[in-house]
């Protein structure tokens, strides 16, 4: 059985453990490093954007019509000779089964690559009743010898060398195997071959089950699933319910998505269908005997959920654990419990329970690279946010930052008077210059130190307003600035700057001092209420019917402004108008420098600064803004120096580098390093939050590359 964290002190422990480990480190990143391209490749041509909303609605529509869609697949496939079943629970599925191998006199089953097995662990039951199982998916039967779950839902053995394979190897065959990987196959299909010409039963899962013909459609890259399900006697298909589709057409539309998602392929070595009990020499009757076990296990009441369910969309791909910065640190054995990846954080909860998904549920920085790959379109960050209310609401012990944000940030007048007194309480640990402290308070441990902290500043934004508003006759624009809480009390430096570039521009700028923090810390932290209560004061404090546009310096705002508001006022009578007007009139600094100012580079000195540039992930996935930021630095006449890596998360994600500070401070490490082989002397970005992660990352490494908001560093190239 699978062993997973089930406290976060444990889980911190394993993590560490797992960046140690150099051979795991390098094969994920490795792969993570070249999957995006072999993914754009193997999607080459279609419309991505199209498919993905076409699989969401087909998904969407099915959902509510599961049962009816088991009615009528039941009824074809019966008519064809198959024997179909219901199992309410994980339980009754492992039962069924091995009442299916008894009745049949089953001895050895052979078993093909089924991630529905793996979240019943089908396995353990069979052998406790006495029966052999063979695993024949390559991967598949390496952690079956080696008594481990997968660490990937496509690939469940990339976690081991071909050492590690090869002595395995030399285990099990008792004879001595090289490290190499065409000869270790050559073994496995060796040792497999005696086993499928032995077995009485063979067990395999299904990618599609389709209702109107009682279809089952598999795809693979090896030709086990194919012999598992034609030689044995006896044929068991484990399949969700969430694999019910209601028409041939939806099950090769998703086939178009799932190989280039799951592999970078344009489609797998093998696609099988099945329709029927087929011809077998060897079965009482010259028939096969077919079953196919399809698994609620809660599905049925997930499909009802008005929050959930978009989670049955799932395909099974593994994209999500693909472009996973933290997965490519750490690997899927701490990254899931059986579902590996961002979605493996969401279904253990459901399946596996919430002692097993309360540790690693809070293990998300919310970029948001995990749903702009999905090929269902599913709001995974979302969805881990609510689970994790979800664990509180069951009675997670709540950690003492969730209580003291929730009575912190509730009273806007309480944050801002507490904000102002932290400027005294670190006056004896701020430097001179720079606005950084000198080290960190007492309460940090040494593990925190891998960056410099900001001081707060002494006078806030909103203090200083009064001061600088300027009243513009006749403007073109009246703009509200949406500051966030790091603008306002850590980097008014940055608001300085916006004025700087409006002014002139016919722009009367308008900062609303009853808005408060966007939100998102307390809805990351899974207090909802928290959340929607200041986002009831944020739209009391702005109404966007007085302004021709809603500017932020701050993406990570923005995008919760944006995609969190509607969602959690939706419930509120008579806001709906005002939130849409919000998100339609939101915009982003370098958006707004561009597409409505439309500044041009007689505006700037030019003066060819090497600089490099972060995409913060709110920005580019949030918000969808690429292009505009890069447009802006080319207008402003600064060098633009393209990095690696330069739309993967800084590791800051608010209180994620609080939380876990060593997986922080190696996404850190990871973005300064390609940023200084750009040769560049500034780094900027969009978000103040990644300034404060990656300014704090270059002054501890002593480096020499400044880094600024882009709105200070555009400013700064300003004529007069």
């Amino acid at each position: 059985m699978i062993d997973t964290a089930q406290d976060l002190k444990e889980y911190k422990k394993r993590l560490k453990n797992a960046l140690h480990n150099d051979f795991l480190r390098q094969t994920l990143k490795n792969f993570y490093e070249a999957y995006p391209a072999g993914r754009a490749r193997a999607l080459e041509g279609l419309d991505v954007q199209g498919l993905r909303a076409q699989i969401a609605a087909c998904k969407d529509q099915a959902l509510p019509r599961i049962e009816e869609l088991f009615e009528t697949f039941k009824t074809h496939a019966e008519a064809a000779g198959v024997k179909v079943h219901l199992a309410r629970t994980a339980l009754d599925a492992n039962e069924i089964i091995a009442t299916i191998a008894k009745d049949n006199g089953v001895k050895k089953i052979v078993k093909s690559k089924s991630m529905t097995a793996e979240e019943t662990f089908l396995n353990h039951h069979l052998e406790q009743e006495g029966l052999e199982v063979v695993e024949t998916d390559l991967g598949e039967w390496i952690i079956q010898l080696r008594h481990e779950g997968p660490s990937h839902m496509v690939m469940p053995a990339i976690h081991l060398s071909r050492q590690e394979v090869a002595d395995l190897f030399t285990k099990v065959t008792e004879e001595p195997q090289e490290p190499d990987i065409e000869k270790l196959v050559k073994v496995a299909r060796r040792e497999m071959r005696k086993h499928f010409l032995s077995a009485d039963m063979g067990i395999s899962g299904a990618n599609f089950a389709i209702a109107p013909t009682g279809t089952l459609g598999i795809i693979s890259n090896e030709g086990n699933a194919r012999l598992t399900t034609t030689l044995p006697r006896v044929h068991v298909a484990l399949v969700g319910l969430d694999k019910l589709v209601p028409d041939l057409h939806t099950a090769l539309q998703i086939l178009k998505v799932l190989p280039p998602s799951a592999t970078g392929q344009v489609i797998t070595s093998y696609v099988t269908w099945i329709t029927g009990a087929t011809e077998c020499t060897t079965a009482p009757g010259g028939k096969k005997e077919m079953h196919v076990v399809f698994l609620d296990n809660g599905r049925l009441a997930l499909a009802r959920d008005p929050v959930f369910s978009q989670a049955l969309r799932c395909v099974r791909c593994g994209a999500c654990a693909n472009v996973c910065p933290i997965y490519s640190l750490v690997g899927g054995h701490n990254y899931g419990h059986v579902y590996i990846g961002a979605i493996g954080l969401i279904l253990t909860y459901f399946y596996h329970g919430r002692k097993n998904a309360q540790a690693i549920v809070q293990n998300c920085l919310s970029c948001q690279a995990c749903k702009s790959v999905c090929p269902a379109g599913i709001d995974l960050p979302h969805l881990i946010k609510e689970t994790y209310g979800e664990v509180l609401r069951q009675g997670y012990p709540k950690p003492f930052k969730n209580k003291l944000l929730a009575r912190v940030l509730k009273d806007r007048r309480l944050f801002h008077f507490l904000l102002r007194r932290a400027y005294l309480a670190q006056k004896p640990l701020a430097r001179p210059k720079g606005g950084l402290i000198r080290h960190l308070p007492f309460f940090f441990g040494k593990e925190h130190d891998f960056r410099s902290l900001p001081a707060i500043a002494k006078t806030p934004f909103r203090d200083m307003w009064s001061r600088l508003y300027e009243k513009v006759e006749n403007p073109r624009y009246r703009v509200a600035l949406f500051g966030g809480c790091l603008v306002d009390f850590v980097y008014p430096e940055q608001g300085h700057a916006l004025i700087k570039l409006l002014k002139g521009r016919g722009v009367q700028l308008e900062y609303p001092l009853g808005q408060t923090c966007c939100g998102l810390p307390a809805q990351a932290l899974g207090e909802k209420d928290v959340a929607r209560e200041v986002a009831l004061q944020n739209l009391k404090a702005i109404d966007p019917s007085d302004y021709d546009y809603i500017v932020t310096l701050c993406a990570s705002c923005a995008s919760h402004l944006k995609e969190a508001y509607p969602r959690l006022l939706e419930d509120e009578p008579g806001l709906a108008v005002k939130v849409k007007q919000l998100t339609d009139k939101l915009i982003d600094f370098s958006s707004f420098m561009t597409t409505v100012l439309k500044v041009s580079p007689k505006e700037f000195q030019g003066s060819r600064k090497k600089v490099a540039y972060h995409s913060p992930c709110h920005l580019c996935r949030g918000l969808g803004v690429t292009q505009e930021p890069r447009d802006l630095l080319a207008a402003a006449g600064l060098d633009y120096r393209t990095a690696r890596r330069e739309d993967v998360c800084c590791g800051m994600a608010g209180s994620y580098s609080f939380e876990f500070p060593e997986l922080s401070a190696e996404l850190l490490r990871q973005k300064l390093d390609a940023v200084e082989e750009t040769g560049a002397e500034l780094l900027v970005t969009d978000c103040p939050g990644c300034v404060l992660q990656l300014r704090g990352g270059m002054d501890k490494r002593g480096a020499k590359i400044k880094v600024k908001h882009i709105a200070e560093a555009v400013a700064e190239e300003k004529k007069g």
